[in-house]
């Protein structure tokens, strides 16, 4: 026996990388310590209670609270949820259209620990999601480590960032199993409208294959296009394509931390998804459920029992969207204005992402990573580099913050920007 040994890491650990650590680590690891006190302002985190002038409303608070003070939601849940909670959520996305029950939910810790559950359920070694680029990278990351792989369509930002429907059918193969959508979109925050949606599920029915639909940020838009559920489009066709629909309450109810998601199987008319569903159901039994008190709390929220209730968290979303829709029209006003930079307009989520037309600067910005990672060095703005999601020379500003931090922000980028312009 040798003196020595090792332990290797699974194969699928070793296969499990998210790409945007590479490209933060370089950008924080060059960044020089600061000794003049300026503070950091981080554009560069998709957290709405970051700076802590975003909360969720008191009747959810107050429903925790309640859940975890009478001491009867302390013990384990079922795998696929409580039966209450997955009740209201399917009562809250039902229509006449689309009716649900409780058992075409599935609970899960938070939209992420969702959409990991339904792409494992999905995909086998060598076969194929689609997923839109720019992207979230976590759908990668999933697919990769279960030796799968993603194809990236393309989204337009000519079109305000709508799918390259061409691009997007080009790329489906015999091992193709879904295609995966993000509206509205994180990084690009961008809303769909419905006929471009319509588009997508006929798409979808042409070559027999479900849509998963990422809608964690669903209802926080404003602007001319509501958001609508790609589920309620795929009803008005005549359900021509199912729709596994993956979301939570970490940013609608600005509550990341709490880590309550869930996936709503939306396959009405020919049960084609059943195997999908049936394997999640097997995958949630390996951790038993997302947390007890606050799935408790749910029907309080969704399903509330007094018009006060109601009113309240009808008030609390008008004004988030209000909030975010004069943070988001004050990032665009304020960075449009900057020589050096294009900004595509955002109406949703809690981003946009902003071009850098790199032949107007000097030779140190050469492309969205050299760009940002001089902005920290420099200013002690943290913006995340587009290439984190696939958009080279672009990067992603997160304005949740209050407008006085943002125009601070936006302030020390002007400032970098005409430092770095070509003589």
């Amino acid at each position: 026996m040798s003196d020595s040994w090792t332990c290797p890491a699974s194969t699928k650990a070793s296969r499990t990388s998210n790409p945007i650590r590479a490209i933060v680590d370089k950008v924080l690891a060059n960044a020089k310590p600061r000794t003049d006190g300026v503070s950091r302002i981080p554009l560069s985190l998709g957290d709405p209670a970051a700076f802590g002038n975003l909360n969720p409303p008191a009747a959810l608070t107050n429903a925790v609270s309640a859940s975890a003070l009478g001491n009867s939601n302390n013990g384990y849940v079922p795998a696929a949820g409580l039966p209450p909670a997955r009740e209201a959520v399917a009562s809250y996305y039902s229509t006449a259209a689309v009716p649900l029950k409780a058992d075409d939910v599935v609970m899960a810790s938070g939209c992420s620990g969702a959409l990991e559950l339904v792409i494992t359920a999905m995909l086998n070694e060598g076969e194929n999601l689609l997923v839109p680029n720019p992207g979230f990278p976590l759908y990668e990351v999933v697919a990769k480590s279960h030796g799968a792989e993603v194809k990236k369509y393309n989204l337009d930002p000519k079109t305000n960032w709508e799918c390259d429907l061409a691009h997007m059918e080009s790329l489906i193969d015999c091992r193709t199993r879904g295609i995966l959508i993000n509206n509205p979109s994180n990084p690009c925050g961008s809303v769909f409208s419905e006929s471009h949606l319509e588009l997508i599920v006929k798409l979808a029915a042409k070559h027999r294959l479900p849509i998963v639909a990422d809608e964690v940020y669903g209802g926080m838009c404003w602007g001319p296009k509501p958001f609508i559920q790609i589920a309620d489009v795929a009803a008005k066709l005549g359900w021509p394509a199912p729709v596994i629909t993956a979301t939570g309450l970490a940013k609608q109810f600005l509550c990341p931390g709490w880590r309550v998601g869930w996936l709503v199987f939306n396959d009405t008319s020919f049960g084609a998804i059943a195997p999908i569903k049936a394997g999640v159901n097997a995958l949630a039994n390996v951790v038993l459920g997302a947390s007890h008190p606050i799935q408790s709390a749910l029907p309080k929220i969704f399903a509330p029992e007094t018009e006060e209730v109601k009113k309240e968290i009808a008030d609390f979303r008008a004004a988030t969207a209000a909030t975010l829709q004069a943070n988001s029209d004050f990032t665009c006003s304020a960075l449009s204005a900057i020589p050096g930079l294009k900004v595509v307009p955002s109406s949703g989520a809690m981003y946009v992402m902003v071009e850098v037309l790199t032949d107007m600067f000097d030779d140190s910005v050469t492309d969205d990573v050299s760009f940002t990672g001089l902005l920290l060095d420099e200013t002690n703005v943290f913006a995340l580099p587009g290439s984190c999601f696939g958009a080279k020379n672009f990067f992603r500003v997160v304005f949740c913050a209050p407008q006085d931090v943002l125009a601070d922000a936006y302030k020390r980028i002007e400032g970098f920007c005409a430092g770095r312009m070509k003589k």
